[in-house]
C-alpha cells in the first residue's frame, strides 16, 4: 500500500486555486451523502445546495477538474466521489501522527473519520511519561523522544499538533525536522514553518469568538429598531398632540365667543334695530 511519503497529489501543479480546494471536501462530504442513497445523479443546484455554495461557484469549481456534467442530467455522483477523491490524494493512504493526548488529542485518536477518508492513525505521541504505553483508541501512545523514529519508521508527512500552546512550535520544528511536510495545529498559536510546509490551523476558541462577534451585532441592531420605533412612536405622539392644539385653537377662534369683524349685515343704525344707511 502506498504512503503519504509516495506522492503528494498535484492540485497546484494543475493550478486550482486554493479557495476550490478548500470547497472541495464540502462537495465531497455532500456527494458521499447521495452516493450512500444510492442517488445515481445530481444537478448542480442540488449539489451546489447540499454543499451550502451557489450552482455557479460549484460549476466553475467542477471545471478545474475537467468535469462539466451532462446537460438535462447532471453529474455522475459515483464518478464525481472518485474525481474529487483522486484531487484530495485520498485514494492513498496516508499515515498520521497525532502529538499531545490531552483530551483533545485523546478525542481525535477515537475520530472515525479519519479513517474512511483515508487518514491512517499511524502512532500517538505525548510528553508525559506516566502516558508511554497507554492505550487510546487502541493505540499505545509513544513518548516524544521516539518522534523522529516514528515519523521515518511510518513515512509519515502528516502531522496533527493538539499541545499546549508553549510547547506546539518545539513540536512543529521537530516533525519538520524530522520530515514532515502538512501539519494540522489545534494548538492555539501561530507556528512559523519553512518554506515547502503547509500548516492548516482550527482554533476553536477564535471561532467561538467570530460567532459572539456575529451575536453581539444582531442583538445590537434589534436594539437599534427598538430604539428607531421607540424615536418614532415619540415623534408621532408629539405631532398628534400639536395637532390636537391647533384644531382647539381653531374651534375657540370660530365659536361663538369669537372676536370676529362684523360682516355687513351686522352693522346698525343708531337705534340698533335699523341698518343704517350709507349716504348716496
Amino acid at each position: 500500500m502506498a504512503t503519504g511519503r509516495t506522492h503528494r497529489p498535484a492540485t497546484r501543479s494543475r493550478g486550482i486555486p486554493e479557495a476550490t480546494v478548500a470547497r472541495l471536501p464540502l462537495y465531497l462530504r455532500a456527494l458521499t451523502a447521495l452516493s450512500e442513497r444510492s442517488v445515481p445523479t445530481v444537478s448542480s443546484e442540488e449539489l451546489a445546495a447540499a454543499a451550502g455554495v451557489n450552482s455557479a461557484k460549484l460549476r466553475k469549481d467542477f471545471s478545474y477538474l475537467g468535469s462539466y456534467g451532462t446537460r438535462g442530467v447532471g453529474y455522475d455522483v459515483e464518478y464525481l466521489v472518485y474525481q474529487i477523491s483522486r484531487e484530495l490524494g485520498l485514494t492513498q493512504d496516508w499515515p498520521v501522527v497525532i502529538v499531545g493526548i490531552g483530551n483533545l488529542g485523546a478525542a481525535l485518536a477515537n475520530y472515525g473519520g479519519f479513517a474512511s477518508r483515508g487518514f491512517r492513525v499511524a502512532a500517538l505521541i505525548d510528553a508525559d511519561p506516566a502516558m508511554a504505553g497507554k492505550p487510546v483508541a487502541g493505540i499505545a501512545v509513544q513518548h516524544t523522544d521516539e518522534l523522529e523514529k516514528i515519523i521515518k519508521d511510518n513515512g509519515v508527512s502528516i502531522g496533527v499538533i493538539a499541545t499546549p500552546a508553549g510547547a506546539a512550535q518545539q513540536v512543529c520544528d521537530r516533525l519538520v525536522a524530522a520530515g514532515v511536510t502538512s501539519i494540522l495545529n489545534f494548538a492555539p498559536t501561530v507556528l512559523t514553518v519553512p518554506d515547502g510546509v503547509d500548516v492548516r490551523k482550527v482554533d476553536l476558541s477564535i471561532e467561538l469568538q467570530i460567532l459572539a462577534f456575529h451575536e453581539q451585532r444582531k442583538a445590537g441592531e434589534d436594539a437599534g429598531q427598538d430604539d428607531e420605533s421607540g424615536d418614532a412612536r415619540a415623534v408621532a405622539a408629539r405631532e398628534a398632540r400639536r395637532a390636537v392644539r391647533e384644531v382647539r385653537e381653531a374651534a375657540g377662534k370660530t365659536g361663538p365667543d369669537a372676536d370676529a369683524p362684523a360682516g355687513p349685515s351686522d352693522r346698525k343704525g343708531p337705534d340698533g334695530d335699523v341698518p343704517a344707511v350709507m349716504p348716496a
